[in-house]
């Protein structure tokens, strides 16, 4: 059981890590594309169009309907609207790339809990090897 003495280093190291994350996208793109895009009331709109016409294509394909052309035509005229902004495409690249960091946060993490050290870049290389057959997960 870990006591509270080795909780309170390991939440240290975490809000070090946090800093760490922080100090980085201060010093990226990723906030300053993100309150760009939340300060632009069309990209924000074009976007919010986009999602809800798809979740709603989701849902009906999801509940066994069929979709129509004029339905799919409409989403895809509206998603190419939204990616020709660049406020929005930046929001997206952005969103992205703070997704690449979670995940390759957890990625560490994990591999760390699973081999009781810290993972060396080889670990963490066959991390990316699906086998011959593959896993279909694109690495």
């Amino acid at each position: 059981m870990t006591t509270q003495i080795e909780e309170n280093a390991i939440t240290e190291k975490i809000k070090a890590l946090c800093q760490s994350i922080v100090n980085h996208l201060g010093e990226s793109s990723i906030r300053q594309q993100i309150n760009t895009f939340l300060s632009d009331a069309n990209a924000r709109s074009q976007y919010e169009a986009v999602v809800t016409k798809g979740q709603a294509l989701q849902e009906k394909q999801s509940k066994g309907g069929q979709l129509d052309s004029g339905e799919i035509a409409d989403f895809e005229k509206h998603r190419d609207a939204m990616l020709s902004n660049p406020v929005a495409r930046g929001f997206l690249d952005a969103r992205e790339e703070l997704h690449e960091i979670q995940h390759s946060i957890q990625k560490y993490v994990s591999k760390t809990l699973e081999l009781g050290r810290v993972p060396t870049t080889e670990d963490m290389e066959d991390e990316h090897s699906c086998g011959d057959g593959g896993c279909g997960c694109h690495h």
